[in-house]
Formats: structure tokens, C-alpha cells, sequence
């Protein structure tokens, strides 16, 4: 696949993400029961909904980049679907190869069905793989984006009934949790990310991705962020709306985990997101180093690394046991060494593709 152009404000949202990640995760690992009772706890997961659609929504924009640099380099609609369903294929291989190394490094306390967990990463290979059927199903900026919008509705429509039904108990379970997250014991789980709704948010990103990559090169893409953010600002009142209105359309409903309406309000969230990421971007100086920026760059390796100095045997602090302000305190060592990481492999990798050409070759096909 080639190589995708980098866009300053992507990095920017991927970096956003990568910050509430860190705060999502680091007080959820160590705040004591005490702590957790606290209302800034409340309002740190709240904010805590947000890392998941923003990696997710930016694994479908770069679909969208993906799709316009190669087919501007003659690509077929078919050539361009294989090279997302390889990408989708390899990002699941390293999605196992994360459980593998969270299962080994928890030895003796892991059960082995965490090796079969859905995670952020299953669900985004996943995702990029089905992303394929839209350079496949149609031509033309207005057409994919329909398709992309309708698939990202179907799935959050679809969300209720999946994850109420009992049907999925002929799969086996390692198979139904993709679907609705219900691991071994099959009760759905909001901590986990199947596919209904999750892969919504990648079919979102694909949409207005391909709505910006046709706009950028006719040198309008601020009109069209503007308008997708202005769209975002009015799908959240939209929703609330909905969510107020009189009754339900669904037997099973719960507002946070399974709502439709949740879901439009996210998706609207994400769109104005886009917009201010971009409009900071436009007005900020254009030499100013920027440490959200730095770690939007390498974010996969920032998630990697992070998840095992919170959650695993290398924690720096103890797990549940720490008041709000050591939390934040490690917190802050969090961002700064996972930040100072990313600059490492940055300036790295410029030397490890010199001293290895295949490596090189790899990352420009």
C-alpha cells in the first residue's frame, strides 16, 4: 500500500486520544474503592468513551487516504479493497500478538481466554478488512460516503438486538464475544469492543474521509471539515432528542453501551473534534513542536507500551490502592515517558531503515 500523506491534524486527534487513554486507564488501574466513589473519577471516565471512537473513527479517515493516493496512482477498485483487506489482516496479527504478550507477562494470573479477549486492536483489523466493500461497491466521493454512512448506521441499529439475543449461543464464544462482547460466560461487557457498534465509528471515519480527500484537492478541505464539524454539532442535540422522545423502539435498551442514540451523539462529537483539531492546526505556528502531536505519530507503539506501566506487572504504581493526587502524579510520568518514547522511536527509525533496506522497502510499498 503506499504510503499515506501525513496530515498534521489526524496526528493531532490520534494524540488527543493517546492523553485520555492515559487518564482513562491510569486512574481505573489504581485509584483506591475510596477514590473511585469521587465525582472527578466520574467525570475521568466520561471522558474515558472517547479514546476508543477517535482511534477507530481515524483507522477509517486513513482508509479514506488510503483510497485516494493509490487510485491517483492508477490503482483498481479491486487492487485497492486487497490492500485493505492485507492491512486489516496484519493489524489482527499484531492485535494477537498483543494478547500474547499481556498473557505471558500476567504468567500465573492471566487465564488463558485472555488470549482470545476483544480488544481495540481485533476490532480495528477487523474493521479495516470490511472497510474494503466501499471502494468495491461504489464510485465517486457522494456514492462511498452513502455506502460508508449506511454501514456505520446499520451497525448501530443492529447493536441492541445483537447484544440481546440468545441465537448467538450456537457460535462458540470466542466467536459470539465479536459480536457482542460476551467472552467466556457470554454477558456482554462495556469494556470490551465487538464489532456492533464499534466498526460504526470506522465506517464513520471512511465516510468523511472520503468527503475530505475529494475537497483537499480542489483546495476546499477547510469547507468541508467545517461543514462535517457544523453536521457533528447538530447531530448531538439530534440525539438527545431522540433519546427523550416518547418511547422505545427497542425491547432491550441501555443508553451507554447499546443506544443508537449514544452513538449519533459520539459520532457527532468525533465530526467536531475533526473540526477543531484542524482549525488549531491552521492557526498554530507552523514550527512549534507539539507533544499531542508527537505521540498521534507513533500511537500504537505509545498503546503498546502504556498499557503494560498501568494494568500489567510493571505498573509504577500500586493498583488500587492510591489516592487522586498520586494518580495524577503518575499520570504525569505516564505522558511524559510514553511522549519521550515516541520522539526515541522517531528519531530511530530514520537510522534503522538506512542500516536495513528491506525495512525500508517495507514502508513504501
Amino acid at each position: 500500500m503506499p504510503a499515506r500523506p501525513r496530515l498534521a491534524y489526524v496526528d493531532w486527534m490520534r494524540g488527543l486520544a493517546c492523553l485520555l487513554m492515559f487518564q482513562t486507564h491510569a486512574y481505573d488501574s489504581w485509584l483506591s474503592e475510596e477514590a473511585r466513589r469521587s465525582t472527578p473519577f466520574m467525570y475521568s471516565q466520561l471522558l474515558g468513551t472517547f479514546p476508543a471512537p477517535l482511534f477507530l473513527f481515524l483507522a477509517g479517515f486513513a482508509v479514506a487516504l488510503g483510497i485516494d493516493r493509490m487510485e491517483a496512482k492508477g490503482a483498481t477498485q479491486r487492487e485497492v479493497a486487497i490492500a485493505f483487506i492485507k492491512r486489516g489482516a496484519e493489524i489482527f496479527g499484531l492485535a494477537m500478538l498483543f494478547r500474547l504478550q499481556q498473557f505471558l507477562m500476567g504468567w500465573g494470573w492471566s487465564p488463558w481466554t485472555d488470549l482470545l479477549r476483544v480488544d481495540i486492536l481485533n476490532t480495528i483489523g477487523l474493521s479495516l478488512a470490511m472497510a474494503a466493500i466501499v471502494p468495491l461497491a461504489a464510485r465517486g466521493v457522494w456514492r462511498r460516503a452513502a455506502v460508508a454512512s449506511g454501514i456505520a448506521a446499520a451497525f448501530a441499529l443492529l447493536t441492541p438486538p445483537v447484544w440481546a439475543t440468545d441465537k448467538l449461543r450456537v457460535l462458540p464464544w470466542w466467536i459470539a464475544s465479536y459480536f457482542n462482547g460476551g467472552h467466556v460466560d457470554r454477558t456482554p461487557r462495556g469494556w470490551f469492543f465487538p464489532i456492533f457498534p464499534w466498526s460504526g465509528f470506522v465506517f464513520l471515519g471512511v465516510a468523511a474521509g472520503v468527503i475530505v480527500m475529494w475537497a483537499r484537492r480542489d483546495g476546499r478541505e477547510w469547507r468541508a471539515i467545517a461543514a462535517l464539524a457544523a453536521v457533528g454539532a447538530i447531530a448531538v442535540p439530534i440525539s438527545r432528542w431522540l433519546d427523550h422522545g416518547p418511547g422505545q423502539f427497542y425491547a432491550v435498551y441501555n443508553y451507554w453501551l447499546t443506544s443508537p442514540n449514544f452513538f449519533l451523539a459520539r459520532c457527532g462529537l468525533l465530526l467536531v473534534i475533526l473540526g477543531g483539531c484542524y482549525a488549531w492546526c491552521a492557526i498554530k505556528p507552523g514550527g512549534w513542536w507539539s507533544p499531542v502531536e508527537q505521540l498521534g505519530s507513533t500511537s500504537l507503539l505509545v498503546y503498546w507500551v502504556h498499557i503494560e506501566l498501568v494494568y500489567g506487572r510493571l505498573s509504577i504504581l500500586p493498583k488500587h490502592r492510591v489516592d487522586f493526587a498520586t494518580a495524577s502524579w503518575g499520570l504525569a510520568g505516564i505522558a511524559v515517558t510514553m511522549t519521550l518514547l515516541s520522539v526515541l522511536k522517531v528519531r530511530l527509525s530514520p537510522q534503522i531503515r538506512k542500516n536495513n533496506p528491506q525495512i525500508a522497502q517495507i514502508h513504501t510499498d
